[in-house]
C-alpha cells in the first residue's frame, strides 16, 4: 500500500504503484509515475510526467522537472535485469528530460548522487556513476558509465565524459569537450579531448579557500603541467610543498590513484 500523508499534493492522475513510499510534503504531478521500490524523502517536489523506477532511494527537498526519467534500467548490454539500485541525497534539482540510471552487478550494483546538485536539461547520469555534491552539469552534458564526480565540480553544456573517467572536486569542465582521461582536482581543462589550460582560481576563491592555499595549489600545478616532468617526477615535487595541507594532499592522491591516467 502506498504510504502517504494528507499534507501530500498528490494528482489524481499520477500513479503510484503500491510499495511505493512516498515523505511528508511531497507535490507529485499528473501523469507521473512511482514504481514499486522506490522511497521518496519529506519536501520533495515532482512535476508532471516524471519517471521514476525502483530500487529508488530518494532524500528530502529534491524537484524533479517535467520528462525526467529516474531510476531507469541501464543501457549497457550486458545488463541482463539484476537487481542494482539508485540513491540521490537531499536538494538536489532536474531538470527537464534529465535521465539517471542505476547501477550494474559487474560494479556495485549503486548509482550514487549526493546532495545540492543541478542537473540541467537533456543530462545523462549513466550506470554505477557516483557524483558527489554542489556539483553542476550543464545542458546536455553526459557521463558515462563507472564515472566518479566530486564535489563542487562543473561540467559546461554538451561535454561528454568516457566510461570509468573521475572528474576530481572543484574542477571545471568547458562547454562541448570530451573527456578520455582523468581530470584532477581544482583544474580547469577544455577541447577534444579536453586539457588543462589553467587552475580554477577563481572558483576556489568563491569557495573560500585560504590565498596561501591557491598559491601553494598553484605551484603543484606548474610542477604537474609547465615542468616538462613525467607524474612520478611531478608528484615528488608535489609531495614536499604539500607540508600537511589536506587540499594539496587530495591532488596528490587523486594523481597518484589515478588508473586511467590524466590529463596533460
Amino acid at each position: 500500500m502506498v504510504t502517504s500523508n494528507k499534507q501530500n499534493l498528490i494528482h489524481p492522475q499520477a500513479i503510484i504503484e503500491e510499495g511505493a513510499s512516498i515523505g511528508k510534503n511531497v507535490s507529485i504531478g499528473p501523469w507521473s509515475y512511482i514504481s514499486k521500490d522506490v522511497v521518496i524523502g519529506d519536501n520533495c517536489v515532482i512535476n508532471s510526467h516524471v519517471v521514476i523506477k525502483g530500487p529508488t532511494k530518494i532524500g528530502e527537498g529534491n524537484k524533479f522537472f517535467q520528462f525526467a526519467s529516474i531510476g531507469e534500467d541501464c543501457q549497457d548490454l550486458k545488463y541482463a535485469g539484476e537487481l542494482t539500485e539508485l540513491i540521490i541525497g537531499d536538494n538536489n534539482v532536474f531538470r527537464e528530460s534529465c535521465t539517471v540510471h542505476r547501477g550494474t552487478i559487474q560494479d556495485n550494483s549503486l548509482t550514487q548522487i549526493g546532495s545540492n546538485n543541478l542537473f540541467m536539461a537533456y543530462t545523462h547520469v549513466a550506470h554505477d556513476c557516483i557524483v558527489g555534491s554542489h556539483c553542476i552539469l550543464a545542458n546536455n552534458a553526459s557521463i558515462a558509465g563507472h564515472v566518479h564526480v566530486g564535489d563542487y565540480a562543473i561540467l559546461g553544456g554538451m561535454t561528454g565524459v568516457h566510461q570509468f573517467c573521475h572528474i576530481g572536486a572543484h574542477s571545471f569542465v568547458a562547454a562541448n569537450s570530451l573527456i578520455l582521461k582523468d581530470i584532477p582536482p581544482y583544474l580547469m581543462v577544455s577541447g577534444q579531448p579536453a586539457s588543462p589550460f589553467g587552475l580554477n582560481s577563481e572558483g576556489l576563491k568563491r569557495r573560500g579557500f585560504d590565498k596561501e592555499v591557491i598559491l601553494t595549489i598553484k605551484r603543484a600545478y606548474k610542477e604537474v603541467y609547465r615542468k616538462g616532468l613525467n607524474v612520478n617526477e611531478a608528484l615528488e615535487k608535489v609531495a614536499a610543498l604539500a607540508d600537511n595541507m589536506p587540499e594539496l594532499t587530495l591532488f596528490a592522491e587523486f594523481i597518484k590513484n589515478s588508473s586511467r591516467g590524466i590529463a596533460r
